[in-house]
């Protein structure tokens, strides 16, 4: 026999007012909660964030194919150029934020890509570390402030 679907003290009825889901688009970890989090764990994060930065500012670029946008996207976020970006900005990194990099920089991977080094790819770590650190934290200004000035940095070298 089928039970009715019946309200209970434990449950609330359907019309009731659920609690609001965290906003996920915009992070605000405490400096306790980031400092739990591996240096892998936010370089994860922090591949995302980047790439979704290098495919933004593609898509602002102008009309580009798919097949461009993707080709030129796969350039930007490989190790030698992620490890070229954090040359750039190195001089602009607040003390904590050198900090965050170098954590990430010398975390303990368990392999190298073939097409890159293994000092490209630690540099390139420690970016991702960094931009994962910043959307955590709340601050997507300054990852997009760091961006621009690795994306005017490349635009003035070529």
């Amino acid at each position: 026999m089928k039970r009715k679907n019946t309200v209970t003290a434990e449950s609330p009825p359907d019309n009731a007012k659920r609690p609001d889901p965290p906003d996920y688009f915009r992070p605000s970890f405490s400096e306790d909660r980031l400092a739990e989090i591996s240096s892998r764990g936010l370089a994860h994060i922090g591949d995302a964030v980047y790439e979704l930065l290098v495919r933004s500012w593609l898509c602002s670029r102008g009309a580009l194919t798919n097949r461009v946008m993707h080709s030129a996207c796969i350039r930007r976020v490989s190790a030698g150029a992620q490890a070229e970006a954090a040359k750039a900005i190195a001089g602009q990194l607040t003390p904590e934020e050198l900090e965050v990099f170098r954590r990430g920089r010398n975390a303990h991977t368990g392999s190298v890509p073939r097409n890159t080094d293994i000092a490209s790819y630690h540099a390139a770590t420690g970016l991702e570390t960094l931009f994962g650190w910043l959307w955590l934290k709340g601050e997507p200004e300054r990852a997009n402030e760091l961006f621009y000035f690795i994306t005017e940095e490349k635009a003035n070298a070529d």
